[in-house]
């Protein structure tokens, strides 16, 4: 049973807040094409702004970085969310607005340092579909200019920025496909509630329709085979779980079966671009799996297992010549290290610790746990209990996902470490809806906002007290965006179960959600409505699980934060309850930033964010 394991002596010291949810000194470490130079990024303070996650380049000579670090980017409104290399001097990356999603492209050159806007264009989100290994000049680019609703493709020069058009979405294209040489071959296209898959042999020829789906089957497609005649795909056709399928266009309805678990879905396949050759696959099961095709891959993270032992390796990066890698080493108590990895020599580099102020041996296991729902369904989640406490009677925090249509996996997550540093247990649980598990299970939460996924949530609860793990006393509840609706739905619909709530950019009214979404979300809205609820189809149940139209019955003292900008979850999401319960007399915290959107970013926000729910949950669940 989770409670099985004996306690440790005593707790551990409790680590400051800003410790767990600071960003690292150095990560996100990318390389060159060549091998030769190091990107990553760390934290620069410019012009008495606040210090943001800015791109830094290194030589690397001998499996190791040599010389200083050069900072290439100077961004100070908030940090950069990603990037990586497009050949040996270019550096791609994107930014966008206070978290309005509308993100830019920017290249910038590694040895001069010039920054060029690829899309230029306020009020329009760009993203790179494909970076074009074999051309040193030119990205393909997406962006919705043209038509806020859809997105079209261009091939933009990362030297000028001057851009061709390349496919045109007709109006219902919500995915594009291109093959080994970057030629855009295959689409997705959705009226919402049917998906069909486009396919041309090359750019000059039409698209025809391949497959046509509904949207509760899917044919995803994942890369061409290495000829550029047939592609590989995600496919749950004839089957609850997702496989990797090879299609070729001339028998688009006989699928040759590659692989599949039968246990979860398959969430990615990988190949060798170099070797022209089928890799791995990779799913979760209660912890991260691989599946082998190549023998040389297989031997790849044998030998880094080997001289990591003890931790979960990820190979984050490679060269050209698939020859020097960048591995990341982590478990469910750390977000380990960072490492260069000669193949050739077998020389293995450390180029940073990522949290090095939070100590592994002090930090809780993250266990896979099981539960029946009260209709029979199997959940699966994960409880984190406090290090050096018994598991008996403890404040506990349920801690339900956002999407919904996603799923809680096992690995090292600061949020929850930091509340079981604080004294509390945590549950995190795969309700019905999310993916992973096939497409019975996701179907099961269709049209089950606030019911039978709210019940998962309460069985989970349940489960916990019925161990003995939970105080029944003192349970709190907290999500972001889905999770945040589930919390608002708890202490709503089971106004009982909660004494402390933390709603973070969560969904309030379903109503008004759904007439908020962003333009490109639009073809996309009937699915929404026969997955969620139709306005006025579904009006009378949308309206019974909306807890914006419910505050009344809450009681439970609650906590909301919410970034101004969100395109996804509107701040009068946030605005109707905390109105409402004002206007009844029932104290309510809320925490806005005007500069965030879906999610706080930049290190002030979230300190500041972390040490209202610390005080709010301290306060009310006293561990």
């Amino acid at each position: 049973m989770p409670h099985a394991s004996p306690p440790a002596a005593q707790p551990p010291r409790r680590y400051p807040l800003k410790d767990f949810f600071r960003n690292p000194d150095r990560g996100f470490f990318r390389l060159a094409d060549d091998g030769k130079t190091l990107g990553f990024m760390q934290p620069a303070a410019l012009d008495e702004h606040p210090a943001r996650m800015n791109i830094y380049v290194q030589p690397l000579q001998d499996g190791q970085p040599a010389g200083e670090p050069r900072r290439l980017t100077g961004e100070t409104a908030r940090d950069i969310s990603n990037f990586f290399w497009k050949g040996n001097d270019i550096v791609l990356y994107q930014k966008d607005f206070g978290g309005d999603e509308n993100f830019h492209v920017l290249a910038v050159n590694a040895r001069t340092g010039t920054v060029h806007d690829l899309t230029p264009y306020p009020g329009v989100r760009a993203g790179i579909e494909d970076d074009l290994p074999d051309d040193p000049g030119h990205v393909l680019i997406s962006h919705n200019q043209r038509d806020p609703q859809v997105f079209d493709v261009y091939r933009v020069n990362v030297h000028t920025g001057a851009a061709v058009l390349v496919a045109q979405n007709p109006g219902n294209v919500v995915g594009w496909q291109t093959d080994h040489a970057g030629k855009v071959r295959a689409a997705l296209t959705s009226d919402g509630l049917e998906t069909t898959l486009l396919y041309r042999d090359d750019e000059a020829t039409p698209f025809r329709p391949l497959i046509t789906t509904d949207y509760r089957t899917t044919v995803s497609p994942a890369f061409f085979t290495f000829d550029d005649r047939k592609f590989y795909a995600l496919s749950n056709r004839g089957r609850d779980k997702l496989a990797l399928v090879v299609i070729d266009p001339a028998r688009p309805d006989d699928e040759e079966l590659v692989y599949a678990t039968g246990e979860v879905d398959l969430d990615a396949a990988g190949y060798s671009r170099k070797r022209r050759v089928l890799t791995l696959a990779a799913y979760q099961t209660d912890r991260p799996r691989r599946h082998y095709f190549d023998a040389q891959t297989e031997a790849l993270y044998q030998q880094l297992e080997s001289l990591l032992p003890g931790y979960d390796v990820a190979i984050q990066g490679w060269n050209r010549d698939e020859d020097t890698y960048i591995v990341a080493a982590y478990n469910d108590r750390t977000p380990g290290a960072r490492y260069l990895f000669q193949a050739g020599t077998g020389t293995l580099h450390k180029l940073a610790d990522i949290n090095p102020s939070i100590p592994e041996a002090d930090m809780s296991p993250v266990r896979p746990v099981r539960y029946a729902s009260r209709d029979g369904l199997d959940i699966h989640g994960y409880l984190t209990l406090p290090a050096g406490r018994a598991p008996r009677g403890l404040p506990c925090i349920v801690n339900p996902h956002g999407g919904p249509w996603a799923r809680d996996g096992w690995g090292y997550n600061p949020e929850v470490q930091f509340l079981a540093n604080r004294g509390f247990c945590v549950l995190q649980m795969n309700f019905r809806g999310s993916t992973g598990y096939g497409r019975r299970f996701w179907e099961a939460g269709f049209g089950q906002w606030g019911l039978a996924m709210q019940d998962d949530i309460t069985d989970g609860v349940r489960w916990l007290i019925d161990q003995g793990i939970a105080d029944p006393a003192r349970i709190g509840i907290y999500g972001g965006s889905y999770g945040g609706y589930a919390t608002l739905a708890g202490i709503a619909f089971t106004p009982d179960l909660y004494a402390a709530a933390v709603d973070y950019v969560g969904v309030s009214n379903l109503f008004t959600f759904m007439n908020t979404i962003p333009p490109y979300w639009k073809p996309l809205l009937a699915k929404m409505h026969d997955m969620v609820g139709h306005p006025e189809r579904d009006h009378d149940r949308l309206a019974a699980t909306s807890p914006a139209l419910h505050v009344d019955r809450i009681r439970t003292p609650l906590l909301i934060a919410q970034g101004a900008q969100d395109p996804r979850v509107n701040k009068a999401e946030s605005d109707q309850v905390v109105q409402a319960l004002r206007q009844r007399g029932v104290e309510v915290e809320y925490l806005v930033k005007d500069n965030e959107g879906h999610g706080f970013h930049n290190d002030e926000n979230k300190f500041e964010f972390y040490a209202a729910m610390e005080a709010f949950f301290v306060e009310h669940l006293k561990p």
